[in-house]
């Protein structure tokens, strides 16, 4: 698990309209400081209570992984780290975290 990929009952899943600093794979200290963190209030945000899943125009990545939009209430989860600094929204390629 990281701030963009869960796992829920044995699938797991990236959230399709964002975009998170990488932990494992970080190119600077503040990109894997920002990955610990948002990879920490993805879980919190998750575990509040019930959410839904959108499946959008692919249904899986080049990783096997379900990409979906996760909602609650009708508010995009994703849009909600965007909105925190910890995501970007997903252009179609990784932008840099590093300054």
């Amino acid at each position: 698990m990281d701030g963009d990929t869960f796992w829920l009952e044995g699938i797991k899943y990236r959230i399709a309209d964002i975009d998170t600093p990488e932990i494992s794979e970080s190119r600077c200290a503040e990109e894997k400081a920002l990955g610990e963190q948002a990879t920490i209030r993805l879980q919190s945000l998750l575990n509040a209570g019930a959410f839904g899943l959108r499946a959008g125009l692919r249904d899986e990545d080049k990783y096997g992984r379900k990409l979906r939009e996760v909602y609650r209430g009708g508010q995009s989860l994703g849009a909600q780290l965007v909105d925190e600094g910890l995501a970007h929204r997903w252009v179609g390629f990784k932008q840099s975290w590093c300054g």
